[in-house]
């Protein structure tokens, strides 16, 4: 059956009893499904002053935009505390295997997903620095052996996505001509057993200091990168000066750190192996399998 997009499938497969084996925003039918006390509920829950950040930023007056927020917005009543306590993800200590029919794909895809630490953690900023080492940008592992070198992918990508209980790392590549996706998964896991068992050349990391480098005096250059920062920092960490800091805190990761991130979290048995594929493959066998 074609149901699931890959997002929703990697993390319906990945996850088993936290909410995040649904999509995080929810879907379409839950909407049409809703009642109109339910949204209105959800509102006076969620909507609230003590669950918002507010981030003002530019040329501004302190004093004079103080008092406009609390002309603005201090009559709005404090809300009730939120609690949030989900349970606890079983370990992954083998393989999970699963396939999934897209109708809206002509290419298959093979998706290798981990579930890693929650995103203020350092290894999360340590698989960070994996990703970009296995696949951005041209000289990147994945991409100069898969799609420059053996052109056996028309595309392949490495990325954590960093959440608030836990993150899911993922890498996937899509096959050319008649590249099996087992044969891609077997070329992907060797750069990563690569990590796991011998440091990455002081090039690459030095390479890798300055890609992030790179990256964060970008994404903080204008008053609305600056902005989205100091609001992402307090609302996740608390820390509204890891501004100041973070940029240090991926430097002072090590070469030694890296590989035993990747020793520790990206392991074969720990990992999803998603086929993607095309609603026109879906047979019975398929399905049986």
């Amino acid at each position: 059956m074609c149901i699931r997009d890959r997002n929703e499938e990697v993390k319906f497969n990945l996850f088993k009893v936290h909410p995040y084996k649904q999509t995080t925003i929810g879907k379409i039918e839950h909407l049409d499904s809703a009642t109109l006390d339910e949204f209105l509920a959800f509102h006076k829950k969620y909507y609230v002053p003590n669950n918002a950040v507010l981030t003002v930023a530019g040329d501004i007056d302190i004093l004079q935009t103080k008092k406009w927020i609390k002309d603005y917005f201090g009559e709005i009543p404090r809300g009730k505390e939120i609690k949030r306590k989900f349970p606890k993800e079983p370990e992954i200590n083998e393989t999970i295997k699963a396939k999934a029919f897209d109708p809206n794909i002509q290419i298959p895809a093979i998706f290798l997903a981990y579930r890693t630490p929650k995103r203020n953690s350092i290894e999360a900023m340590v698989l960070d620095m994996i990703s970009t080492y296995l696949s951005c940008g041209k000289s990147s592992k994945l991409y100069k052996k898969l799609v420059d070198e053996k052109k056996m992918s028309l595309e392949v990508s490495a990325f954590n996505i960093s959440n608030e209980d836990y993150s899911t790392y993922v890498i996937l590549s899509l096959p050319l001509g008649e590249t099996k996706l087992a044969t891609l998964i077997e070329e992907i896991s060797e750069e990563v057993d690569k990590i796991q068992t011998e440091l990455i050349s002081e090039k690459d990391y030095k390479k890798l200091q300055n890609q992030f480098e790179s990256s964060f005096v970008s994404s903080n250059s204008t008053i609305e990168g600056i902005a989205n920062s100091l609001a992402e920092y307090y609302t996740f960490y608390g820390d509204t000066d890891l501004i100041n800091k973070e940029l240090d805190l991926y430097k002072s990761i090590t070469r030694e750190e890296i590989k035993s991130v990747a020793k520790l979290y990206l392991k074969p048995n720990q990992r999803l192996e998603l086929h993607y594929l095309p609603c026109l493959l879906y047979t019975s066998d398929a399905a049986d399998e």
